[in-house]
């Protein structure tokens, strides 16, 4: 099993609603930039934990798990709305963070809910770093009614039970999972995240923390333009690491591609582009020591 070596303790916060559970890892202090940390899609806040031990300085940490994700419930919704995580963020903050900007960080999904953040509320991000957090394949007004067909096609499905997550018959299981998806997760690391990632909602039967309807498309088009508009207004110093596997790639296979996202970055107006190498999209897992320098190079 992996050896933790920052200890982390959890607080759960009343936020628009919702009982929020948030990691935190050192003491707040007044010469202490807070350090936001946004995990991606199907994932949890412990998932820092190993870019956390790697860190040289002491930190004042926050990482909320989003809401339908970890230990933050998702309050009976059948869908997710995106707007919805910048209000869950905005609030956070004004709870740990009153009055101050931050350092913020996300991975994947919980990089684009900063990205947006830092356009909109640019005086509450001091510094922004972005873990392969890429957009998604710019759309046309036409796929309009086929995005709102499936996006209530969906909803059905969930409210019908027909939507679920798979179910593991062990711990063990929830590991090899993990490891599947990522061959290059260590299994000390596999089992502890698997605990953190699941848990046994049954007897024998192991659940991933995370609502079914987060796999539901959303009703609304990603519209690139209006998120060029956004990262105009990014006031902050931005970091941009990418894996040198090109995940896009593997994603999208041809309907978005590592140059466009490289074209859209353009807007974003004081940007470093780092790759790192021997990691794929869970680079915080492959390459946490690495991840840990650029963060406190980037930071200071």
């Amino acid at each position: 099993m992996y050896q933790v070596k920052r200890i982390s303790h959890s607080e759960f916060v009343p936020i628009r609603r919702l009982n929020y559970h948030v990691r935190c890892w050192g003491e707040a202090g007044p010469h202490k930039t807070p350090l936001v940390l946004l995990h991606g899609w199907m994932d949890v806040a412990a998932s820092f934990q190993f870019v956390v031990d790697a860190l040289s300085e002491d930190h004042f940490i926050i990482a909320p798990d989003w809401r339908g994700f970890g230990l933050t419930p998702s309050g009976g919704a059948d869908a997710f709305w995106f707007p919805d995580y910048l209000a869950d963020l905005d609030a956070l903050l004004d709870h740990f963070a009153p009055g101050q900007s931050v350092n913020l960080v996300g991975h994947s999904m919980g990089a684009n809910v900063a990205m947006i953040y830092a356009g909109v509320r640019p005086g509450r991000t001091r510094r922004l770093v972005n873990l392969e957090g890429f957009g998604l394949p710019a759309t046309r007004a036409e796929q309009a009614p086929g995005r709102y067909t499936q996006w209530l096609d969906g909803v059905k499905q969930f409210n019908s039970g027909a939507l679920q997550l798979k179910t593991y018959d062990s711990l063990e299981a929830v590991a090899q999972r993990l490891i599947k998806t990522n061959a290059r997760l260590g299994t000390d690391k596999a089992h502890w995240l698997a605990a953190h990632w699941s848990a046994e909602l049954a007897p024998g039967q192991w659940s991933i923390l995370g609502e079914a309807a987060h796999k539901i498309a959303n009703a609304q088009l990603y519209r690139v333009d209006e998120m060029l508009a956004i990262q105009r207004c990014i006031t902050a110093p931005t970091l941009m690491v990418e894996a040198a596997e090109d995940t896009i790639a593997l994603l999208w296979r041809g309907q978005y591609t590592r140059a466009e996202h490289h074209e859209r970055l353009k807007s974003v107006a004081q940007l470093e582009r780092v790759e790192l190498p021997n990691c794929g999209h869970m680079l915080h897992h492959d390459q946490p020591q690495a991840v840990a320098e650029l963060l406190e190079r980037f930071m200071l």
